[in-house]
């Protein structure tokens, strides 16, 4: 059964706040939606389909049972077991995430790609044999959902950064045979097949007008797995390329809407539309600095600052540190993100998209600790999102979509396409990179 207590704890003071500054009959109608938030929110299958706390548990020790909270109440990480339970997540897809350091590193530094993606995995594996009252591995949409009826946290995974394959179809389908059930196509880095949005200015890297034919070859083959083909992080025209290779629908597993916030990290509303159309479905992120349009400008301005410094100091990482450092010193300070503005991200995709196209994919410890909205801090507080969801009107039903039953609608279709495919074909020889 799920646990709320210290999420709705705050969530009832705020009620009870609440009856000191309005009406009696203002007062007794937030009672009531709290009572019926607690009750939706056990009821619904919560999925969350990007956190990175996977990188603390392979390069610090952390365990998911260690408290996440500091002795002085401040953060050691977004994640852990209590408030997982807190906030009555059902699902976690754990982040893989491979950063582009890793690209043909040697063995005496950690490895290449591959060996941090296999490294990666392992710690999912270990965390949930260490703690099976807790955790229990998923790899289908029923899956999820008889482990949830099984009171235990369904735990997936999705690589992120498809320089991970070393260009390998071999090694995608391994990955999907260990339990990679989306891929993220780029991180911030334009791989050997498929365009990024972080680097599209930077003269010095081959770009190939979104997709080449290896790309598109990954995502048919991605159809026929069964494996979620990610846009998070793409460029637009890599995000167009995907939706006209697909036979599946397709997801951002941790972006947010560029009408509320002008980042490319973020999805515009003619590819939200298309989305739309494909099937798909966008998974909002809760990091502060895509979605709030005044740290936006700036999280943008610091990216270029960032690749201007190293330009200057290509063999001193010390000193583009320095630099950046009195850069930022100098930009605008702001206050905390209200939660208003994660919410007006979710509205303008249901708004833009449908109801059938939004979930949560809040990006938590892999975004800075202090970097997540007013109210919605860390893994705790999805229950929030329930209430203020209910708050704007939207149905019981509609409410469930966007916490759990839209990506299990998706990952259901994408394994029957597979299913398709693969009695269509079953193993046919992979396409290699030219």
């Amino acid at each position: 059964m799920k646990t709320f207590a210290s999420t709705f704890l705050c969530l009832s003071i705020a009620a009870l706040c609440f009856v000191f500054v309005k009406p009696q009959a203002q007062a007794v109608d937030e009672a009531a939606l709290l009572k019926r938030a607690q009750k939706l929110h056990r009821e619904a299958i919560v999925i969350d389909t990007h956190n990175d706390v996977t990188s603390l548990l392979l390069d610090e020790g952390f365990d998911l049972a260690d408290n996440g909270v500091k002795p002085d109440g401040s953060l050691r990480s977004h994640t852990d077991i209590r408030r997982l339970k807190a906030g009555g997540l059902d699902a976690q897809f754990f982040a893989v995430f491979v950063d582009k350091d890793f690209v043909n590193k040697p063995v005496r530094e950690g490895g290449g790609a591959a060996r941090r993606t296999l490294d990666m995995i392992g710690v999912v594996y270990e965390q949930v044999a260490r703690h099976p009252e807790t955790f229990e591995m998923a790899f289908t949409a029923n899956d999820v959902r008889r482990i949830v009826k099984r009171g235990k946290i369904a735990s997936l995974m999705g690589i992120e950064g498809g320089h991970a394959i070393e260009d390998s179809i071999y090694a995608l389908r391994m990955y999907h045979q260990l339990g990679i059930r989306y891929m993220t196509l780029t991180h911030t880095n334009t791989n050997d097949w498929a365009d990024s949005e972080a680097d599209l200015k930077n003269q010095n890297v081959k770009h190939h007008n979104g997709l080449n034919d290896f790309g598109k070859a990954v995502i048919t083959e991605m159809n026929r797995l069964g494996m979620m083909a990610d846009i998070s992080h793409v460029s637009d025209k890599t995000m167009a390329d995907v939706l006209a290779t697909t036979k599946a629908p397709i997801i951002a597993s941790h972006s947010s809407a560029r009408a509320m916030a002008n980042h490319t990290r973020n999805v515009n509303d003619e590819t939200l539309r298309a989305i739309a159309k494909n099937g798909g479905v966008v998974m909002v992120n809760f990091y502060d600095g895509f979605i709030d349009p005044r740290k936006a400008e700036i999280t943008l301005a610091s990216r270029a600052k960032t690749e201007e410094l190293k330009a200057l100091y290509p063999n001193d990482q010390n000193k583009v540190n320095e630099e950046l450092a009195k850069w930022r010193a100098t930009q605008p300070k702001f206050d905390k993100t209200p939660l208003s503005v994660l919410m007006d991200h979710f509205i303008h995709i249901i708004k833009t998209a449908g109801i059938d196209h939004v979930g949560i994919g809040a990006d938590l410890d892999g975004i800075p600790l202090d970097a997540a909205p007013v109210g919605m801090e860390d893994v705790s507080k999805y229950p929030v999102l329930t209430m203020e969801l209910l708050r704007r009107g939207y149905s019981d039903g509609d409410v469930k979509k966007v916490l759990g039953e839209n990506i299990l609608r998706v990952m259901s279709e994408c394994e029957r396409v597979a299913r398709e495919m693969q009695k269509a074909q079953p193993a046919p020889t992979p396409a290699r990179l030219k």
